[in-house]
């Protein structure tokens, strides 16, 4: 932590990477859509909509979707991974709207959940452009995707695969199918969102030899075609040194399958977690070195087994609307806090929280944000934004300096909410999870509306 003191005499302390702004009301480019910019008079205009001006019609907080960006996000992976499946991961963010989107800019969509299917059969997308994932899938979930004509299903357990060779059965079909292993490589991440290591609940353990074993019970079943296999080995990761280790022991796996089992598998999905820019601290690569990369490494790969390259997929979904949304919130109250050795923090309590994002409390996430409702020429200082619940880690953003004539009913915008943000929004403390509106060309639309009190009540039968 490196110590500060502003030109105002606020002394307080911030973390290493966080350097005090020379204008403390000017936007960082790379954390915010290309569309976003501040007027003469600081005000925040994203996809040519003025920020205040949106949320005097849908109040505050609210989550603001940039359809173009979220539109070029997706062109530039489709455009990059030429000749891939490029699968949008709807745990992300998935609505109506956007799941239309996905398919009319030419994407995939990956679904985790009954709901997420339901969601994508209602934007009319195409059900054989659908992967389902999932640890513990229901008989009656794989009953209604295996139904609807889901185009890939990732088993994940024995009993799983045993459950939906019954149900393609009992239907008188034949369902293509992937198998999720672990590779045993653990991405640089949080551990709850590292997901290749072996001590955790997804896929089957190429070294322990499930995953061979899963494989090969999949292989004995008619109603199963077994397509390939999946890796996933983690969330926010910038660079590809882990998709290396982990592609060759995927496709040593493949390549075994097919030389002892004579089985050849047509595709492999390589997964997602590509890394966005949250704070000045990130510095994600772009589709286009992604690409080239990771393709490398999987050519090289099989070069070196003698095999041909299957049919590649990934799972790109924060790195698509993770910076396509922030979220907004109104100031509600300002108090500095004296903290040990003469330091203090300025609380900024806003009217959200973790009910609109939990990331900060459950991952220990880091965040920025900005005055987004007027110029300020007050001194920057150090602030910590927080939500309104009756929590002591109901925090939006831990660092960030903010001008110190904050104050009760200034706006703050939060960037880079699109992933995560809405899609694990909660009721705690019986809060109204926020609306989605989505902005373009000037033009706003809510496409996602905020909760009421008739809703939060539909399911208390009292």
């Amino acid at each position: 932590m490196s110590g500060h003191v502003s030109p105002g005499g606020f002394t307080g302390t911030s973390p290493v990477w966080l350097r005090e702004p020379e204008d403390v009301n000017a936007l960082v480019p790379a954390l915010w859509p290309a569309s976003a910019s501040k007027d003469d008079d600081g005000v925040l205009h994203v996809g040519g909509v003025s920020v205040p001006d949106l949320v005097a019609n849908v109040n505050t907080p609210a989550f603001v979707l940039d359809e173009g960006e979220f539109r070029a996000r997706a062109q530039a992976f489709r455009d990059a991974f030429s000749g891939y499946d490029v699968y949008y991961a709807g745990k992300a963010f998935l609505c109506t709207a956007v799941a239309r989107w996905v398919a009319e800019e030419g994407l995939c969509l990956d679904v985790c959940s009954n709901g997420e299917l339901t969601v994508a059969l209602r934007a009319g997308v195409d059900p054989a452009r659908i992967g389902y994932h999932g640890n513990n899938k229901t008989a009656m979930e794989l009953r209604r995707a295996v139904h609807a004509g889901v185009g890939r299903i990732i088993v994940d357990s024995f009993q799983e695969v045993e459950r939906l060779a019954d149900v393609a059965r009992q239907l008188g079909t034949t369902q293509a199918v992937m198998v999720r292993v672990t590779a045993g490589v653990e991405a640089h991440t949080h551990e709850f969102i590292a997901t290749a290591h072996e001590d955790q609940k997804f896929g089957f353990s190429i070294s322990s030899g499930a995953a061979l074993e899963a494989v090969q019970m999949v292989l004995a079943h008619d109603s199963l075609d077994l397509r390939g296999l999946h890796s996933h080995i983690g969330s926010q990761i910038f660079d590809t040194s882990g998709w290396e280790v982990a592609g060759r022991r995927v496709l040593a796996l493949h390549a075994h399958v097919a030389s002892e089992l004579g089985h050849v598998m047509p595709e492999l999905d390589l997964g997602g977690g590509f890394g966005i820019a949250y704070t000045t601290q990130d510095d994600p690569a772009e589709p286009s070195l992604l690409a080239e990369q990771i393709t490398r490494i999987v050519t090289g790969e099989c070069a070196a087994l003698g095999i041909d390259v299957p049919h590649l997929s990934i799972e790109p979904g924060r790195a698509i609307v993770g910076p396509a949304m922030c979220t907004v919130y109104t100031v509600g109250t300002v108090k500095e806090v004296e903290l040990d050795a003469g330091a203090s923090r300025t609380y900024v309590s806003v009217d959200g929280g973790m009910s609109d994002n939990i990331r900060t409390a459950l991952y220990d996430a880091d965040y920025s944000c900005t005055l987004a409702s007027r110029a300020s020429t007050a001194p920057p200082v150090l602030a910590r934004v927080v939500g309104k619940h009756c929590e002591s880690g109901d925090i939006v953003v831990k660092d960030e300096f903010l001008p110190g004539d904050i104050g009760p009913g200034d706006l703050v915008a939060v960037p880079a909410t699109g992933a995560y943000g809405r899609s694990m929004a909660s009721n705690y403390n019986h809060a109204l999870r926020p609306p989605v509106v989505a902005v373009r060309d000037g033009q706003a639309r809510v496409v996602v509306r905020r909760e009421t009190e008739d809703d939060l009540l539909a399911t208390d039968i009292g």
